[in-house]
């Protein structure tokens, strides 16, 4: 595999006005690439006061706070978390909710050595951690998404860009070797000696059957990743056309197809959804739509519907979240869209239906495949931490790993607390019957 240029700044992380300086006994921090990071808030005394009554116990309520006097020279142990620098973490949840939580992990100030079991536990009990006649000052905590990260074709590019142009290294330290980004399907559970190259080829061939591919198939793909399934799918004689917006991807992908001898069944193209042109037997998207964000979302399925040749198949894996959650998280900015996905917003499964339909599409399978995504996002933080000092050799700082250890845990925490779901649908063309 090629090396590929690490960006000097591998994450832009967007800074807030008022700060003073972290105490150096944290640690060092790059205050021009983690701005918010290297500096604490000047959060009020009141809502530092206030994050700290509610957050203590809450995290007591749930036994999952180190007792107090373990500090630095002492390793956390057991589904605890443990503070290093206590008055700094109320701070910045004080200032700025799960934000300023999300970024006290990335500056050091409290660890875990269970890190998804202690997000697990808050995900399952997160409706009840704030007593219900507080739940109204959570509006003091939260802001409005950046106008500057809505998905217009040029804003989808930037941020495609900010994720998945890091480097083509960075996702190969931890993927398997199809770099295949998504959900696997595993044989059986427990999953953890299985083989993750061949849950994923599952997976892919899973879908593949769905969408009916195979010799002669029309197969456009939205998100090409680094064109593994699109190599599946020529391996069985379809003729494809997959369409990213991330460069590196795009460059690897190709290299890929021609080293395997399909160049002549694949074309990569460096194209939004939006331009998709020409008409197809199948179209699959995987994983796809969370980057969409919920003001785009009738163009990504008029689109679906657009390409789909009479008698055809649309065939999506996507995210899913309850619709509740989903309408108070499509209004706020959070940690995972400030740092991990800018623009992303995971849909539920009835605004996939509602969406669908009002394209001019019919469902014909939804099948839930949630527990496979916590197994395989557990796979990837496993390799990615042991990989800690090829991602240092990459370029990629402490607060980069830190945030990535954060954003791997975080989300197998969401799937095993059934916060989020991953769903296989099939769509065709026409209205439900």
């Amino acid at each position: 595999m090629p090396r590929l240029t690490v960006p000097a700044q591998p994450y832009p992380a967007r800074s807030r006005p008022a700060t003073s300086r972290r105490p150096a006994s944290v640690g060092s921090v790059d205050a021009d690439r983690w701005p918010d990071v290297a500096r604490l808030p000047k959060a009020g005394r009141g809502r530092t006061v206030v994050a700290r009554h509610l957050v203590r116990k809450a995290l007591k309520d749930l036994s999952l706070l180190a007792p107090d006097g373990v500090g630095d020279a002492a390793a956390p142990t057991g589904s605890v978390l443990v503070l290093r620098d206590p008055d700094a973490f109320y701070r910045r949840i004080g200032s700025a909710g799960l934000i300023g939580f999300g970024e006290s992990y990335m500056a050091g100030e409290w660890d875990s050595d269970d890190l998804p079991g202690v997000l697990t536990r808050l995900a399952t009990h997160v409706d009840d951690l704030v007593p219900a006649p507080l739940r109204g000052l959570r509006s003091l905590w939260l802001s409005a998404r950046p106008s500057g990260d809505r998905n217009t074709p040029d804003g989808a590019r930037q941020n495609i860009h900010r994720h998945y142009d890091l480097s083509n290294d960075l996702f190969a330290a931890f993927l398997d070797p199809g770099l295949t980004y998504s959900s696997a399907v595993f044989h059986a559970f427990p999953a953890r000696f299985a083989s993750l190259e061949a849950a994923q080829h599952r997976k892919i061939d899973r879908l593949l059957d769905l969408a009916r591919v195979g010799a002669g198939t029309r197969l456009l793909e939205i998100g090409t990743g680094w064109g593994e399934l699109a190599l599946r799918a020529a391996a069985r004689g379809a003729r494809v056309t997959t369409l990213t917006l991330s460069a590196e991807q795009a460059a690897l992908a190709s290299e890929r197809i021609r080293a395997a001898g399909l160049a002549d069944r694949v074309e990569v193209q460096l194209r939004d959804y939006r331009a998709a042109e020409g008409r197809f037997d199948a179209v699959i998207s995987v994983e796809m739509i969370e980057a969409v964000g919920a003001e785009y979302w009738p163009s990504y399925f008029g689109a679906l519907r657009g390409a789909l040749a009479p008698g055809g198949r649309v065939v999506l894996q996507a995210i899913t979240m309850g619709h509740r959650q989903m309408l108070h998280t499509a209004a706020t900015h959070t940690w995972i869209s400030k740092y991990i996905f800018p623009g992303g917003l995971i849909p539920s499964r009835a605004a996939i239906a509602e969406h669908s339909a009002a394209a001019g599409l019919r469902t014909l399978a939804d099948h839930g495949y949630g527990p496979h995504y916590a197994e395989t996002l557990r796979l990837w933080r496993e390799r990615f931490t042991a990989q800690g000092d090829a991602v240092a050799a990459l370029g990629f700082d402490s607060v980069f790993r830190r945030m990535w250890e954060l954003y791997l845990a975080y989300s197998e925490a969401g799937f095993r607390s059934r916060y989020l779901d991953l769903r296989q649908i099939v769509l065709t063309e026409g209205t439900a019957r």
